[in-house]
This record gives structure tokens, C-alpha cells and sequence, in this order.
């Protein structure tokens, strides 16, 4: 009996999330006259048809759904079989694969990553950014081995590890006249005045958590999709908002007028790492973590 090539199953996950024969080709460094036969392979060896094809789309068919789904978990346990065989390799080696979600990784990764290339030369550091709940499926599907976010954050087939508090702040423009920041009273505010991101970032979520917004008429309806069209919506005076510490300093607040000052201590958000259940590489990942946390004091 011959069975499907990992391959083969490496180019229809990478089709269905795709949704291109030439791009899901390039993702994967082949030809697309390459990446078509192997798709064409694995139907005739299922004798399914995965792929309806048209001119301008390509759909993933019902049955090809479910054996997408069986793909990345076949793909997954491939992926646990070879850190199990890497166990006794030296920590902090070869490849790793890193999602981080938007609200960090502008922040924390410029001042870490250069560090971490001088202290382990041969940590292969591949980095995905994306929102968390994103990341946090190509986590289960092995595309990733190890994600870092914004916590509490419903976290199912993983393990977590909390690295360190980062506490929220007022943020406006230096001369608004919609609030004084040095004596903050939130029920003071006018409607709409507070600025936050659109729905599915979990920044608003923790926002609206830590900062205690209960009275959501403060809350503009106009949602920003990023942070940086917040801090512009910021700078333009259209309101405040609540940023998270790391951003003070950063390249983001460069050349605007925003200004952050601080609020109640018990505003805050986790920020950990996470990585499947049951991975060999965990002791790894919480090494990997207290470089985080070292990386990031002030030298």
C-alpha cells in the first residue's frame, strides 16, 4: 500500500491556507509545475478530489478539509517525533519558530534580538507575527513551536510560562485639552473620547479588563485595525487611549506629539510564552524565557 509523502501534505496545508497554486508554491520553495503534480499525486493516491479549480480560485473541497485537518496533526506528531531524536542537543540550537502578536513584537523584539544573536550564535530564530488567537492554531498544527503573547488568553493544548507584568498607561496628546493626565479620572471622560483597537486584538480586551472600562459609552465607536493607526487617531487629538509600558520609548511615539503617563498599578497585562503540551523541547522554552526576561532589563 503506498501512502501520502510528507510532502505531499506540507503542500495541501500550505493550498488551503493559501489559496494560490503559485504563492502556496513559493511558500513552499518549489516550482508551482512542481507543487500542481504533487497536489495531483496525492488526490490520485486518496482517489479524492481535494481542489475544485477554476481560472481565479482555487476551493478546498469538503472532503479535502477533513484531510487538512489530519495533515497538520500527521505534520504535528512528525514535528514532536523529531524534537524527541534532538532531546540531547545543546539547548538554544538550530531552528525555532516564534509567533508574536503585533502589540509585542514591535517593542520587544528590537532590543532583543540582537542580544540573543551575540549570546547563541547558532539559534536559527524564524519569526511569524499575527494575532493571537492565529498563532495560537499554527502553535496546535505545528507550524510554530513556540508563541509569545499577551496573557490571559484561552490557551487550549499548551503550556504556559508568565515572563513579566506590563502595566498600562494613559496615552494623549501633549496638549489636549480633553484630559488632564496628572490627575486622571476616568468618569470625567466625554462619550466616545477613549480610543481602542477594532474587535480580535486582545488588546482591547485586556485594555477594557485592566483598565477597568466598564462604562463602554466612553468608547468611540471608530476602532483602530492597528496600533500605529491608534497612536495616529492619538496624535490627531480624536481621542486618548491606553498603551502598554513597552511602548514608552519606542519608534511608534517617535515624532508624534503622544505622551504616556501612568495609571492604577494593577493596570496590566502578562506577557508569557506558550508552547504545545507535552513538548519535548519545554525545558528549552522556559530557558528561552528567562533570556526574555533577562534581555530586557536595562543594561
Amino acid at each position: 500500500m503506498r501512502y501520502p509523502t510528507l510532502k505531499q501534505l506540507r503542500y495541501l496545508v500550505a493550498l488551503s491556507e493559501i489559496g494560490h497554486f503559485g504563492r502556496a508554491a513559493k511558500a513552499c520553495f518549489v516550482s508551482q509545475s512542481a507543487f500542481s503534480s504533487g497536489i495531483q499525486e496525492l488526490e490520485s493516491l486518496l482517489d479524492k478530489q481535494l481542489v475544485d479549480r477554476t481560472n481565479r480560485r482555487v476551493t478546498i473541497t469538503a472532503t479535502g478539509a477533513e484531510i487538512v485537518t489530519q495533515a497538520r496533526l500527521c505534520l504535528r506528531d512528525v514535528e514532536d517525533l523529531i524534537e524527541l531524536a534532538g532531546h540531547g542537543r545543546k539547548p538554544l540550537t538550530g531552528d525555532l519558530r516564534l509567533g508574536v502578536i503585533p502589540t509585542i513584537a514591535p517593542f520587544l523584539l528590537p532590543g532583543l534580538l540582537p542580544k540573543l544573536r551575540k549570546e547563541y550564535p547558532d539559534l536559527k530564530l524564524y519569526l511569524t507575527e499575527d494575532q493571537s488567537s492565529r498563532i495560537h492554531e499554527r502553535l496546535l498544527g505545528g507550524e510554530l513551536d513556540l508563541i509569545l503573547l499577551a496573557l490571559p488568553f484561552e490557551l487550549r493544548g499548551a503550556e504556559t510560562l508568565n515572563l513579566f507584568k506590563d502595566r498600562f498607561r494613559l496615552a494623549c496628546r501633549s496638549d489636549t485639552a480633553r484630559i488632564d493626565p496628572t490627575n486622571y479620572r476616568y468618569n470625567h471622560l466625554d462619550a466616545g473620547s477613549v480610543l481602542l483597537l477594532e474587535d480580535g486584538h486582545c488588546l482591547r480586551d485586556h485594555t477594557l479588563t485592566a483598565c477597568k472600562i466598564r462604562n463602554t459609552e466612553k468608547v468611540s465607536r471608530f476602532a483602530a485595525s492597528s496600533l500605529l493607526t491608534l497612536v495616529e487617531m492619538v496624535d490627531a487629538d480624536l481621542g486618548i487611549t491606553f498603551l502598554p509600558e513597552m511602548a514608552e520609548g519606542s519608534a511608534m511615539l517617535r515624532n508624534t506629539r503622544v505622551k504616556m503617563y501612568p495609571v492604577n498599578e494593577n493596570s496590566y497585562r502578562t506577557i508569557g510564552l506558550a508552547w504545545r503540551k507535552g513538548s519535548a523541547r519545554a525545558e528549552e522554552f522556559r530557558l528561552f524565557g528567562q533570556l526574555l526576561r533577562k534581555f530586557r532589563q536595562p543594561q
